[in-house]
């Protein structure tokens, strides 16, 4: 189990800190309890539906939603819960989610690559990646927040400077 005391969103060396929580390819989606230090079971996805890449968060990072930032993670296999994945920003998909009860608020996907992939490794933002991959990552995030009553609503597609910028900007004091 990571101990995730203290850890900020970047290691020494400016890479990006993610915490995988569900990994790419699973039905279940898994999130981190910090009051327990673990993570637990949230809900599982219908038969067909999974993680197109291993989905995390950035420790040290608080959204408007009030949870750390989410981050899906491009890397070649899926990678176990917990674990700490050093990645670099190629961009963001900026949304709004709208909760069951009405309430709108900013729920950013950040998109990262794992540092040693090499599938992904000349990737270095998200014009570099096929426009079909994109829309198809932007629709499992429409898809999988309706399947639970939420509207995700993206707004645009961001490159690198503008992720680190809103990263920097969730840092909690």
């Amino acid at each position: 189990m990571p101990n995730l005391q203290g850890m900020g969103p970047f290691d020494d060396e400016g890479h990006l800190n993610v915490i995988v929580e569900t990994p790419k390819g699973s039905r279940n989606k898994l999130s981190y309890d910090p009051e327990r230090d673990l993570f637990k079971l949230k809900k599982v996805l219908p038969t067909g539906a999974s993680f197109p890449f291993d989905f995390g968060f950035l420790p040290g990072t608080k959204g408007e939603d009030g949870d750390p930032l989410d981050v899906l993670l491009l890397l070649d296999e899926a990678t176990p819960t917990g674990c700490l994945v050093l990645a670099r920003l190629i961009g963001v998909i900026e949304a709004e989610q709208t909760e069951k009860g009405g309430k709108v608020e900013r729920n950013d996907r950040l998109i990262a690559v794992a540092e040693v992939s090499k599938t992904h490794g000349p990737v270095k933002e998200l014009s570099d990646l096929p426009k079909q991959l994109l829309d198809e990552i932007q629709h499992f995030f429409i898809s999988y927040n309706a399947e639970a009553g939420k509207e995700f609503k993206p707004h645009k597609r961001s490159g690198p400077e503008r992720a680190r910028k809103l990263v920097e900007r969730s840092l909690e004091s």
